[in-house]
């Protein structure tokens, strides 16, 4: 059972004898069993050999990826006919036509096979590059969060017209000033409530405390009166 010595000619000849009528050494993908009779052979069979040569050929484009065809890989003498032919013998010789008819059925398997791994290989490209780009397309999700400040002034004197204005005028990338009203603390003081919506990663409570303190003439102190998360 075998080829024998696949770096020999009779070998080869048994090997294309072989491929007379199959595309592949086992089924009809290439698999481990296309590995293990192709590296057995030393050189590329001759043109004369053209079944062997047409499948020599087909599985070196495999080669870079031999590892994940399918199948087991078995010893060498699994894999071929059950005995071995007599090679010398004229019986074994067909018909030119009849071998130029075979060969022209298994180019045209061989062809279908190629078309069939090109048109998964190209399906499989669209697939990648289409889930590339919804992936490079979808935002990026930014962290914001609603706060509610107040803002006290320093007596019932103070301008909270004018002191609301300051408040406002602190523009910073990440910042989106509120609604603002006027709450009553006691003896005719009130404060300012104000809410303002910040991106996490840019705007905290000290930064905008730093920028509302700033206005001493109005300002005396702020507090967060509400902290959320959106």
């Amino acid at each position: 059972m075998g080829f024998g010595d696949l770096k020999s000619a009779s070998g080869l000849k048994v090997l294309n004898d072989f491929l007379l009528e199959r595309s592949y050494i086992e089924g009809f993908v290439p698999s481990q069993a296309d590995v293990a009779v192709f590296d057995a052979i030393s050189t590329p069979p001759s043109a004369d050999l053209c079944h062997a040569l047409r499948w020599y050929n087909h599985i070196k484009s495999y080669q870079s990826q031999k590892n994940s065809l399918p199948g087991v890989k078995k010893p060498l003498g699994q894999y071929g006919p059950a005995a071995m032919p007599d090679t010398t013998s004229s019986s074994a010789a067909i018909s030119k036509d009849e071998e130029e008819e075979e060969d022209d059925d298994d180019i045209d398997l061989f062809g279908s096979d190629e078309e069939d791994d090109s048109e998964a290989a190209r399906l499989k490209e669209e697939r990648l590059a289409e889930y590339a780009a919804k992936k490079a397309k979808k935002p990026a999700l930014i962290a914001k969060s609603s706060i509610l400040l107040d803002v006290k002034p320093w007596d019932d004197e103070t301008d909270m017209a004018k002191l609301e204005e300051c408040v406002r005028s602190i523009q910073m990338d990440g910042l989106i000033w509120g609604q603002s009203k006027l709450v009553p603390v006691g003896y005719g003081i009130k404060k300012l409530q104000i809410g303002c919506v910040v991106e996490d990663d840019k705007v905290g409570t000290d930064l905008l405390e730093e920028h509302i303190t700033a206005f001493e003439d109005f300002v005396q102190s702020m507090d967060v009166a509400a902290f959320n998360k959106i």
